[in-house]
């Protein structure tokens, strides 16, 4: 029987498709242009890729710290939905004020913000899996969403690509190519959140009490204590911290990777849009892989995969080398975050999903400071980014281990 989404599933769908084109200009076209702005003012390549890396980790770590407590708030009763309108907001204003930046501190500065505001919006978007679907069709749904995601943002950034690469034919700087590009993604981002808005009614919540920050903290309190008792989400929480740290890692370093082994950006960019290209019939596969097979074996499978990766980072000094990677990459990228996102949704309270969210968004956000913190170190000591990347594996190894202590119980 043909899987067919609701109207709701659909408008859920629809904001991965408007947020995925910010993270992938974050993963392609801004770390090339950050390396612009830092070229003009004579930042060296290691500086470059250190401080770029260093932006990255200070975004998720003030995601990770305010994550939880959010997270508490938005299980309240008509919360979840104006928390989410506002943390989208503060992304794609902050994304289409990327283009006022003339220095690149100024530039990181807003990036910083951007990046909170998507990131945090995140944090509302996926608790409300429990709202818009039944337990049952959560891992088809996530898994549309991830592939969705992948293919549609590619209209906007081939956009924004086209102009990047082309725009001195009619006569654009790449400045002025630049703040047409934010703007259209900001643009974007927010046009395709409007359905989710409109649709969207908070299922399962809490009531509002007095002393609402009070409450909130007290009752997340009483949840981490809750989580450390419950061991089959304990221990999931701490693998996902290993492994999902090396995917938001490669996600977010991987053009700055390529710029700082001295690549060309063009074809940089190419290779990286092939894999959102590559990611949405992957994504949809193991959506339907997912009737067949437990989430816990998939799961594996992708990240035993993401641990070669990270292996193979430390060989790659080759346009072709970086393509291969790219190719790799989309085959799994969208399943080890699809089948965790569900898979974590299945097996928490539905009246709590927004903290349980809040606390998962620690251990992925926050995770995703210790790996581009680690990779920017590791850089700098061995002057070498191919150390630095492949010393992923170690954590994806760690990640497996925990995860497959998890999956046991």
């Amino acid at each position: 029987m043909k899987f067919k989404l609701t109207s709701l599933e659909k408008a859920w769908i629809l904001y991965d498709i408007g947020n995925s084109a910010f993270i992938l200009l974050v993963s392609t076209i801004l770390p090339i242009y950050f390396n612009y702005l830092a070229d003009l003012e004579g930042l060296s390549e290691i500086q470059y890729l250190a401080y770029w890396g260093y932006a990255m980790s200070l975004s998720t770590l003030i995601v990770a710290l305010v994550g939880p407590v959010c997270g508490t708030l938005a299980d309240i009763k008509n919360f979840k939905k104006k928390l989410f309108a506002g943390s989208m907001m503060i992304g794609a204003v902050c994304c289409a004020l990327l283009g006022a930046a003339s220095t690149w501190l100024v530039f990181l500065v807003i990036f910083v913000v951007a990046k909170v505001g998507y990131s945090s919006s995140l944090v509302f978007y996926d608790s409300m899996l429990t709202d818009i679907t039944t337990q049952e069709r959560m891992d088809a749904v996530s898994s549309q969403g991830y592939a969705w995601g992948y293919l549609g943002s590619c209209l906007p950034f081939g956009i924004g690509l086209f102009l990047v690469l082309g725009g001195s034919s009619f006569g654009l700087s790449m400045t002025t190519s630049m703040i047409v590009t934010f703007l259209l993604i900001a643009i974007w981002w927010v046009g395709m959140s409007i359905p989710l808005l409109k649709m969207y009614q908070q299922k399962y919540y809490v009531e509002h009490q007095s002393h609402l920050f009070r409450q909130s903290l007290g009752r997340l309190w009483t949840t981490l204590k809750n989580v450390r008792q419950d061991r089959r989400i304990f221990y999931f929480l701490l693998a996902f911290f290993f492994y999902i740290d090396g995917v938001y890692t490669i996600i977010e370093m991987a053009t700055a990777y390529g710029q700082a082994l001295g690549l060309e950006s063009n074809s940089l960019l190419i290779a990286l849009l092939m894999t959102q290209i590559v990611a949405f019939p992957c994504s949809l596969l193991f959506g339907r892989l997912s009737k067949k097979y437990e989430n816990k074996t998939l799961i594996t499978l992708c990240i035993m995969a993401y641990t070669g990766i990270a292996l193979f980072a430390l060989v790659i000094s080759t346009q072709l080398h970086f393509w291969i990677l790219a190719f790799i990459v989309g085959m799994f990228q969208g399943g080890i975050q699809a089948l965790s996102r569900s898979y974590f949704a299945k097996i928490i309270p539905a009246d709590k999903s927004g903290e349980y969210f809040g606390i998962m968004d620690i251990c992925g956000k926050g995770a995703s400071f210790f790996g581009t913190a680690m990779i920017s170190i590791a850089s700098q000591l061995f002057n070498s980014v191919n150390i630095g990347v492949g010393m992923l594996a170690v954590i994806f190894i760690i990640g497996l281990i925990l995860f497959r202590k998890s999956a046991s119980i």
